[in-house]
């Protein structure tokens, strides 16, 4: 034994860390076992998040089913669980966690000649305590009572009891599992819980647990779809709005572009640019809004045609299936919320296709400004250049003025040492030799330092 266990114990060290989690994962909510008489009454408990925290979730679902349990004295799950199952005594429950809700389900077997009406009327809710009913008001998304009883295949007068039951002209039936036929119309009846009769005609062990646990998904998934179909509703007016004022900045960029359209300014540009980047804010914070209920009930639709086609329904003369209600129903709602959520993305690439032209637009204004500013400083380099040769005349004559006055000196000077000069005459005489020499000087350096590159030097 001891080799044995350590050659397991070694074996086990080689396991992923998650291989014992999700094998056990498809195991964790089997079908309740269920045999003709029952009667079953099924809660879906809401929690209200946009995006619920899945901790947050279990530990307030797990807080309802702790007051039960403590109520009756039973042990309390673990707070990881997200399954849990138990023989009360008078009833059994079933529990689930979900991602965004909870689902418990009360079942108690049935009198075996009780009538159909009367069977409704004494359904395990009458078992659970009227004050922890009290507590989950306003959290309830889907009650459903359900009777599963015996029945023969042609037999006309249960067929009529159960017409008389739902008196409603939405009523639904076919014969599913080729061993039972489901009876419902999907309404709340007047004591706030929708119907489904289950008859067993000729079902084997386990069918019936699996047939009512389908029953109790379609229509706990079917609401759950429908919690998108409030905020697309909402929505569609937002979007209207988005667009409208899209197609408004569209025009003004339109006709900002015809040929004898007013010139917008720099400034208009600008605040066209702040006014779209705002309605691509107001949409983004809409996606932002919508896209996990979108998500999420396209996620239940699809659980819900994927139970319906597991029934392998065929048809009672004169009655629709499910999957024809659900198809006339169910799918209309959403395909509105698949179609809002289209028109978001389709308004979304609307906008930024808007944002990229007038970016453009405003980019290539500024370069035409920028473009305006260097021909200007073109302009006034060209009228420094004028100045600058002015003022070089200017310097020609200081600078021949002083020179000559140099001169001067000189002719004074040497008259004064007895030569034979004449200091005015050689003055007059020097004053074309100077000027020219000058000019020439000044002409040179400049054609020099044009010519000289400029060398900048790196910061």
């Amino acid at each position: 034994m001891s080799l044995a266990y350590r050659a397991n114990a070694d074996f086990a060290k080689l396991n992923h860390p998650m291989r014992v989690p999700l094998s056990a994962e498809i195991h964790s909510r089997p079908f309740l076992q269920l045999q003709a008489p029952e009667s079953l009454t099924h809660f879906a408990l809401y929690v209200q998040q946009d995006q619920p925290s899945q901790k947050l979730h279990r530990s307030t679902q797990h807080q309802v089913l702790e007051q039960l349990c403590m109520h009756y004295g039973v042990a309390v799950p673990h707070p990881q669980a997200r399954y849990f199952f138990h023989d009360f005594g008078r009833f059994r429950l079933k529990w689930e966690c979900h991602t965004e809700f909870a689902t418990y389900t009360f079942v108690e077997r049935s009198e075996a000649d009780a009538a159909c009406g009367a069977a409704f009327e004494r359904m395990p809710l009458q078992h659970v305590p009227q004050e922890w009913l009290a507590s989950l008001h306003g959290k309830i998304i889907v009650a459903a009572h359900v009777l599963l009883c015996k029945g023969e295949p042609d037999d006309a007068g249960a067929v009529d009891a159960i017409r008389e039951l739902f008196q409603g002209k939405s009523l639904v039936g076919s014969s599913v599992g080729s061993g039972a036929e489901v009876w419902t119309d999907f309404l709340i009846q007047p004591d706030g819980f929708s119907r489904f009769v289950v008859r067993d005609l000729s079902l084997r062990e386990f069918q019936a647990g699996r047939l009512v646990g389908r029953m109790l998904e379609i229509e706990t998934y079917r609401m759950m779809a429908l919690l998108g179909l409030p905020q697309a509703e909402a929505t569609q007016p937002m979007l209207n709005g988005i667009e409208n004022e899209l197609a408004d900045l569209t025009a003004m960029l339109v006709q900002a572009d015809q040929p004898d359209g007013i010139s917008t300014e720099a400034r208009e540009e600008q605040a066209l640019l702040h006014r779209i980047t705002s309605l691509a804010a107001r949409l983004e914070k809409l996606s932002v809004s919508n896209s996990y209920r979108f998500a999420a009930s396209q996620a239940y639709f699809s659980l819900v045609q994927a139970r319906i086609q597991e029934l392998r329904e065929v048809r009672i003369a004169g009655m629709p299936t499910l999957a024809e209600f659900m198809g006339r129903r169910l799918a209309p709602a959403m395909h509105t919320c698949t179609s809002v959520a289209q028109r978001q993305e389709g308004l979304a690439k609307r906008i930024a296709r808007s944002n990229d032209l007038l970016r453009t637009r405003v980019g290539i204004e500024q370069e035409r400004q920028n473009r305006k500013i260097l021909q200007s400083l073109d302009a006034r380099a060209a009228q420094q250049l004028r100045l600058q040769q002015a003022v070089e005349g200017l310097s020609a004559v200081a600078i021949s003025y002083y020179a000559l006055g140099l001169i001067g000196y000189a002719g004074k000077a040497m008259k004064a040492s007895n030569l034979p000069v004449n200091p005015d005459i050689l003055t007059g005489i020097a004053v074309p030799l100077v000027i020219g020499v000058v000019w020439l000087g000044l002409r040179r350096l400049h054609h020099q330092l044009a010519d000289k590159p400029v060398r900048i030097a790196a910061g």
